[in-house]
């Protein structure tokens, strides 16, 4: 009996079920002590810019991932929805970024062409395998971590958020009504087209996904040994 017909025989969705096949890494990762420190406003600053060099350098491959989403999705409502994330993405989250830089004092240099890090090149690769599968998706198998993992995270009941804009921005920024809506919209997109493909592309769902969720344990571990960004 395959993974597929064990899946089928639970009343899971397909998400949820990819999300239990990786519940370790996936509550280390949103349970991890960066997250515990990002809402007490305690994370250091040194940790706190080399996480945000490192996260920056995502945007690119990011944004060329939903547009290979949007360019093979099968629904033209969902290429609009993919699309209006992407302008979300490019304005309102890229602007946080530029002023945690100004605040923090990172140098132009290591916000253009910084050293990458072991986790951030391998994220940057799965984006782009993702990407040119040209596959709805599989497409949609690393966006949903990207995206469901951090709603997860900064979805913390009665916590009080900090009091400086460098913390408490990026809890909002994946915490608000828009981004709640968009994750389970794009949740349910996965759960409507993954059972759809064949045995050997669910598959490689699957394993897409585990990757994407190893990877964001990685990076919340990494960030913890940071670089000097003078």
């Amino acid at each position: 009996m395959t993974d597929f017909q064990q899946r089928s025989e639970k009343s899971t969705t397909f998400t949820e079920w990819l999300r239990d096949c990786n519940r370790e890494n996936w509550d280390a990762a949103t349970g991890h002590r960066f997250i515990d420190e990002l809402f007490a406003g305690s994370v250091d600053d040194k940790v706190l810019a080399h996480y945000l060099v490192q996260d920056y350098q995502f945007i690119d491959r990011f944004v060329a991932l939903l547009g290979a989403a949007i360019a093979s999705a099968d629904r033209f409502e969902s290429r609009v929805r993919l699309a209006r994330f992407a302008a979300m993405i490019t304005s309102d989250e890229a602007t946080y970024f530029i002023r945690s830089f100004d605040h923090l004092g990172v140098p132009e240099k290591h916000r253009t062409q910084p050293q990458l890090t072991a986790p951030t090149r391998a994220f940057q690769e799965l984006m782009k395998e993702a990407a040119e599968t040209q596959n709805y998706a599989l497409c949609l198998s690393v966006l949903v971590v990207a995206e469901w993992l951090y709603l997860s995270w900064a979805e913390r009941a009665h916590a009080a958020l900090p009091p400086k804009f460098i913390h408490a921005e990026w809890i909002t920024l994946h915490n608000n009504e828009g981004f709640t809506d968009f994750v389970h919209w794009l949740c349910a997109e996965l759960d409507r087209t993954g059972p759809m493909q064949d045995a050997a592309t669910q598959q490689r769902s699957a394993d897409l996904f585990r990757r994407a969720v190893s990877l964001e344990r990685d990076f919340f571990d990494h960030v913890y040994t940071p670089l000097q960004y003078d």
